[in-house]
């Protein structure tokens, strides 16, 4: 109840916020906007109190001042204009809004119950397909953030400063820290993240698109973006076989039962990467949920505080409320940040060249930016550039970034390294909504321009630049890029069926076309809802949990890199070394480390500098490391004390010298 009660006041001052300095904008737009910014305010203001008195039920207490001189603040800055009421434009979006986000947060809430850590029956842990990889490590980044002192260690790899952007996840230590269990810490906050990400596509799309439907079209083509994958699944399905293997039910069995055999991602053979967005990315990686939570709000601020739709009257508050915001993404996800800095650039470009008092214009650009340098810089060079720009063992730079062409359409970075055709390939894999979107670029339509003009910067150093060691991570440009995009299909659409009207055969051609749009995602997320995995067993639960109320907070235990450790997932302490499955690419070396802890486990005695080296309190045994390693436990059992074991697991004691 404590967490639900400190969410409410965030919630509460975030609403009363907007509604003070933005009062013209509409009734559902300001619900929208006002909720995102209490997020935010979670977000950041406790965190920065976590730099004084660490991060702990005092700093949170204390952050409720800097939130209520922020509201204080909003008071006495007020825009003193009537507030906008409710109207037929509203009673359109609210049904809107029922009809297609409604039903999109139910299965969010679902996907987030099964997948980030369901109770079986069995007393094990259990996730989904999508989650299986990387929500161990959200987990360890949860659970050791409790009570840590600020700028954080990194957990999975002590002695180094946590640069991965981490808000989004200490959101979810808030509720953790004020007693939910870690699985309702998980899923509440993602929960409300992702509804307020499909509310605020279809408040933004409100204010870019023509039409009423096409607010509920660009929704749809955005989170249920999907491609012709099922092409590949169900080819030759009519077909008839002894064994049955090429009827339909089989070809959809296979993408139910399957690890990876959605028509959104295969890889191998296919070469479809343009993986669903509910199932691949806002489900799996919260960061990314976090950033996309807050980067929409700030599209929906930089598109009406410069375009011909805005209001004079609340320019100023509305560009530094953007300032601020835009300043505050890069610790909650730096790939928003970026793609908002780049749809900026285009903006401004395109406004320069087209708009109308081009030097106030500037003046406006002047003023947001400057507030978003201020505030981006001290997070970019004290924590980013500190992943981005790492050195080797030898202290050579070994920088994220260099020149790479085509996103993973190619094998090498290079034209010659293509595997499909640079066309096709974006045409299989986002579909006709692509070529709708070349077709709709040549219509002479301005604000179809100036919108693709924000897109273009980030869809070009998605395609030309690596960011991070896995270029498949570029796709939190491009689908940002895509957002854009998907106002101006949306409109397009619209456009042409307006032009069919009279058609008889336009009902079917709707039909099909809604077919190749969503099957593909609908095939998808029908895989995500029935997926189920064991992340830790029961055993693996009663370890975790024995250490997190039995060891100090601050305690350092020797274990394998399998990514699946209750040490640090379930109970949030620190372990000498995380698996490649993430350090890798976050940038950081092992190797040093891994070869430590494989000479200590295989001969304990001779190796004992190593528990020195590294700080160790506490020795671990699983079913993993007796699967990874030589394990001499004769000699652990004779140095050290034994504290705990089951049938997964044994712990020792480091003694105090």
């Amino acid at each position: 109840m404590l967490a639900a009660l400190y969410l409410a006041v965030y919630l509460f001052c975030g609403l009363t916020i907007v509604r003070l300095l933005l009062p013209r904008h509409s009734v559902l737009n300001r619900v929208w906007l006002g909720m995102s910014l209490g997020l935010l305010l979670m977000m950041w203001l406790p965190a920065l109190m976590a730099f004084l008195v660490d991060f702990s039920a005092l700093g949170h207490g204390l952050a409720l001042i800097p939130l209520g001189l922020t509201t204080g603040g909003a008071f006495l800055l007020r825009d003193r204009r009537a507030a906008k009421g409710w109207d037929a434009e509203e009673n359109a979006l609210g049904k809107q809004l029922l009809l297609v986000a409604l039903p999109l947060t139910l299965l969010s809430g679902y996907l987030q119950y099964t997948h980030c850590v369901r109770i079986g029956a069995d007393g094990g842990w259990w996730v989904g397909q999508s989650t299986y990889g990387d929500l161990a490590m959200h987990m360890s980044f949860v659970t050791s953030l409790k009570n840590a002192s600020f700028p954080p260690d990194y957990a999975l790899f002590p002695g180094q400063q946590l640069s991965y952007p981490f808000l989004t996840d200490s959101l979810s230590t808030t509720f953790y820290l004020f007693g939910c269990p870690l699985q309702l810490a998980l899923v509440l906050p993602g929960t409300l993240m992702m509804a307020l990400c499909y509310a605020g596509v279809m408040c933004f799309a409100r204010e870019v698109t023509d039409g009423k439907k096409t607010v509920i079209l660009a929704a749809l083509l955005f989170f249920l973006n999907g491609g012709l994958g099922f092409l590949y699944d169900f080819d030759l399905a009519g077909g008839t076989e002894a064994d049955g293997t090429l009827t339909l039910w089989a070809r959809v069995e296979a993408i139910l039962n399957g690890y990876y055999t959605t028509p959104t991602n295969q890889p191998m053979p296919n070469n479809l990467r343009w993986s669903n967005v509910i199932a691949d990315l806002m489900i799996p990686q919260r960061t990314l949920l976090g950033g996309w939570c807050m980067v929409i709000p700030c599209f929906y601020l930089l598109f009406t505080s410069f375009g011909a739709q805005r209001e004079e009257g609340s320019c100023v508050r509305q560009i530094v409320l953007l300032g601020v915001w835009g300043g505050a993404l890069p610790l909650i996800h730096t790939h928003s940040f970026t793609a908002l800095a780049l749809c900026s650039v285009g903006l401004l470009f395109y406004d320069m060249i087209r708009g109308q008092d081009k030097l106030k214009q500037f003046g406006w650009y002047a003023l947001y930016g400057g507030i978003a340098c201020v505030l981006s810089v001290p997070q970019l060079f004290g924590f980013t550039f500190n992943q981005v720009f790492q050195e080797d063992m030898q202290g050579a730079s070994n920088s994220f970034i260099e020149f790479w062409f085509n996103w993973v359409n190619s094998a090498d970075g290079t034209f010659s390294g293509m595997i499909d055709g640079f066309g096709w390939f974006y045409v299989k894999n986002i579909g006709l909504p692509f070529l709708m979107l070349v077709l709709a670029l040549f219509e002479r339509r301005a604000r179809w321009r100036r919108i693709f003009c924000g897109a273009l910067p980030i869809i070009l150093a998605a395609e030309f630049v690596r960011f991070q060691p896995n270029i498949y991570d570029n796709n939190k440009l491009l689908y940002l890029a895509w957002l854009l995009c998907c106002m101006i299909v949306a409109d397009w659409c619209r456009m042409l069926w307006q032009r069919l009207k009279g058609l008889r055969a336009r009902p079917v051609i709707a039909v099909l076309a809604a077919v190749t749009f969503f099957l593909s995602a609908a095939l998808t997320l029908w895989r995500e809802t029935v997926s189920n995995y064991q992340a830790f067993s029961a055993n693996a639960v009663a370890v975790g949990e024995y250490v997190r109320d039995n060891t100090e907070e601050d305690a350092t235990f020797l274990t394998g890199v399998h990514h699946l450790n209750p040490v640090a997932s379930i109970a949030g302490r620190k372990i000498v070394c995380g698996p490649d499955l993430w350090l890798y690419y976050h940038g950081l070396d092992t190797n040093e480390r891994k070869t430590d802890i494989r000479r200590f486990y295989a001969d304990p005695e001779g190796n004992q500098a190593v528990l020195e080296k590294y700080g160790v309190d506490y020795i671990m045994v699983s079913s993993y490391e007796r699967a990874d390693y030589t394990i001499n436990t004769a000699a652990l059992d004779a140095l050290y004390e034994q504290v705990y074991s089951n049938w997964e697991a044994t712990i020792w004691r480091v003694a105090e010298e």
